[in-house]
């Protein structure tokens, strides 16, 4: 589990785990290890001879590093206090010196002072319930303060907690709960943070650090400690080795949420959804390691192991109370694909008039590819682009009249991948342009002859595609081979590559880490490049999210806009000249389509609030804006808009508190709700077939 997670349980906004309770005197103090000051160092010289755009590692560096470092903690500034930054004041111009000197004294001692302020302001929290709140009060919450002054004393952090404890009061009274339900939520809420803390080991507080400062050097640039190297292989090659269980924290216990279809556990027809794992041993005979009231991570460690191993589980039966009768289960363990994060298609059909069209979507989360069964020579190595040419000639089958990538929230992959992938829709030819450190500039292009699909096709996009996602919709672009709808995606215009610390000091054993790191930037093949201005959409779809505060050009250390010279290459179509068609034929359409209209209104109330950083903490006027929201969603009867909003309504809990079935429930509702933004994509791919081909007869 990353740093940046186990932080976040800590916080209000966060999912609680259990353990023993600690005060702040009883926590354990964070050392770091030999290894860690050694893996600190390494890096450090790693970043300085290869990385694309090296920065000194002195004292100017070592202040941004401080920042970065503090802000990764408490970016909200809610636990430390001003004179807590001025007792590190001199640390500001040390950090350097302390990675090179292979000396971690002072980053840990600002991880452990952490700890202590987290403890002490969750334990005043929870002083707080015994005496409850009053309503009637005219005073506000400022919810964000990234941008706020550092608290200048205790009284002012106790001030602030006692809003940020009366505004988690309110909305469990405004969801219906009593008083005393309040409390006894609150209470176990704030003791499950409590129990949290003792939980940070050494290596959170290294991988916190280190990534501070691997971010300083370039936004893109981070250090993946062992178990954070495991968790980056798995998402790339969408396999791992285990039983097939996804596993969440409930209540001091690690439970089973879902049984993958066709893995171990579900095969075994021993396991249900709900089971609590109480155990783990490793084959027949073995001890069972007690695992109740373990970190989540690592538990899964335990579960976790290589193909045709055996796991016995030690098992609280979902139906059964705390002091219910245990079972044991023995699961031989095997290759477990993830299919949740594979590609995927379905096919929305589209009316026009008389006739039916029927668009095919292929919807991909990220750009995945396992490097190392390919670098054996697997023949079956797991890739997107393999996963997404089945999915194209089932298509075909299903004679669909134009095929949509849903590029939505992929946040990037493997550069590999994006260059195969959009081979698949052209004949040959340049596909992204790469400068490395040295100025150098080497054009990557599709080499294989014939195309997977030459229908018409189209890219969506949001804000959150990135990095192989803008590369592969750059070049659809650029080729005038397809549509590109949505918004304006990320903005990362830098290519990053894996470096095994291990395998460079030839470590037989796992022992730093690995550093993922920036090593060239790329360029579409018409010159210009995606870093800071991001892929921009021929037909626009409005957005929830912030673009000042997500995306490449938040960062205060993004590489410039630039431009190179343009790759030789040919356009394969020119759509330019539908493209005012397809923006004239969406705004019409989305002007009489309620839900859209509902959509957009949302938008424009959630950015009026995001402005507005405050909220109120009075029962009366709070009651007046739920009612407020809830007329609102009455008149809009029984639309989509209605309905995703009424499965989201505020209900004072956090995902754990909630009971399973409940929160599937909840889950499910949101996952059934109609994709407004991807019909109305499907809807301009329509028109765009519409347009540039006559429909001889009417599909049914």
């Amino acid at each position: 589990m990353k740093i940046i997670q186990l932080l976040v349980l800590l916080t209000f906004a966060a999912t609680a785990h259990g353990a023993t309770s600690e005060t702040p005197s009883s926590l354990t103090k964070l050392k770091p290890t030999l290894e860690q000051g050694q893996a600190a160092s390494l890096s450090a010289e790693v970043l300085k001879r290869y990385h694309y755009k090296p920065i000194p590692l002195n004292d100017d560096l070592s202040q941004k590093i401080f920042d970065a470092y503090i802000k990764s903690l408490d970016g909200e500034k809610i636990f430390f206090i001003q004179t807590d930054i001025d007792q590190f004041s001199n640390a500001r111009t040390k950090l350097d010196d302390a990675i090179l000197s292979e000396n971690l004294g002072i980053p840990f001692a600002i991880f452990n002072l952490y700890k202590q302020r987290i403890s002490e302001r969750i334990t005043y929290a929870q002083s707080l319930l015994k005496q409850g709140f009053d309503f009637t009060k005219q005073e506000s919450y400022q919810y964000d303060r990234e941008k706020a002054p550092w608290l200048k004393s205790e009284d002012e952090a106790h001030e602030l907690w006692q809003k940020r404890v009366k505004n988690d009061w309110l909305r469990l009274k405004l969801a219906g709960k009593t008083d005393k339900n309040i409390v006894e939520v609150l209470n176990k809420r704030y003791d499950n943070y409590l129990k949290g803390i003792n939980k940070l080991k050494s290596e959170d507080a290294f991988q916190s650090f280190m990534n501070a400062f691997a971010m300083t050097v370039d936004p893109h640039t981070n250090y993946f400690g062992i178990r954070a190297s495991e968790d980056f292989d798995i998402s790339m090659k969408l396999s791992l080795d285990g039983i097939g269980a996804v596993l969440e924290e409930k209540d001091e216990y690690t439970t089973i949420r879902e049984l993958v279809a066709g893995g171990p556990a579900a095969l075994s027809g021993k396991l249900k959804v709900g089971d609590k794992i109480v155990g783990v041993g490793q084959g027949e005979g073995s001890p069972i390691v007690d695992v109740t009231g373990f970190r989540l991570d690592d538990t899964v460690a335990l579960i976790r192991g290589t193909t045709d191993s055996l796991a016995v589980l030690e098992i609280l039966p979902a139906e059964a109370g705390p002091d219910g009768k245990h079972k044991f289960v023995s699961i031989i363990r095997k290759k477990i694909s993830l299919e949740k994060q594979a590609a995927k298609k379905s096919i929305i059909e589209v009316k026009d008039g008389a006739i039916t069209r029927h668009i095919g979507v292929i919807t991909l989360p990220v750009f995945y590819e396992d490097f190392a069964a390919r670098a054996k020579g697997d023949k079956d190595y797991k890739s997107a682009t393999r996963d997404i040419s089945a999915l194209l000639d089932g298509l075909k089958k299903d004679k669909v009249d134009s095929v949509l990538i849903d590029l939505r929230n992929n946040g990037g992959g493997s550069l590999t991948e994006a260059i195969n992938l959009t081979g698949l829709f052209i004949d040959q030819g340049p596909v992204v342009q790469e400068r490395d450190a040295k100025g150098e500039i080497k054009v990557d292009s599709d080499n294989d002859r014939g195309v997977a699909w030459n229908g018409q096709m189209g890219v969506l996009i949001n804000h959150a595609s990135a990095s192989a996602s803008e590369i592969f919709a750059a070049a659809i672009q650029d080729y005038g081979r397809g549509i590109i709808i949505g918004e304006t995606s990320f903005g990362k215009g830098t290519v990053q590559t894996v470096v095994d610390l291990d395998d460079l000091v030839k470590n037989s054993k796992p022992k730093f880490g690995e550093l993922k790191m920036t090593v060239a930037q790329f360029f579409r093949i018409n010159g210009g490049t995606t870093q800071l201005r991001g892929v921009i959409p021929d037909v626009s779809l409005p957005s929830f999210l912030d673009s000042d505060s997500f995306g490449e050009a938040s960062y205060d250390n993004a590489l410039p806009w630039s431009q190179i010279k343009a790759a030789d290459y040919m356009t394969t179509a020119n759509l330019v000249s539908i493209v005012p068609t397809l923006k004239a034929n969406h705004d019409s359409r989305v002007a009489k389509d309620k839900d859209f209209q509902y959509l957009v209104k949302d938008i424009a109330d959630v950015t009026t609030e995001r402005k507005k950083n405050s909220i109120s903490l009075n029962f009366v006027d709070r009651q007046k804006e739920r009612d407020a929201k809830e007329a609102i969603l009455k008149s809009r009867e029984d639309s989509n808009a209605s309905k995703k909003a009424a499965s989201n309504r505020d209900d004072g809990l956090q995902s754990n508190e909630r009971n399973l079935k409940d929160d599937l429930a909840l889950e499910k509702a949101n996952k059934d709700t109609k994709d407004i933004l991807l019909n109305e994509a499907a809807n301009i791919m329509s028109d765009e077939v519409g347009l540039t081909k006559t429909d001889v007869t009417s599909k049914k």
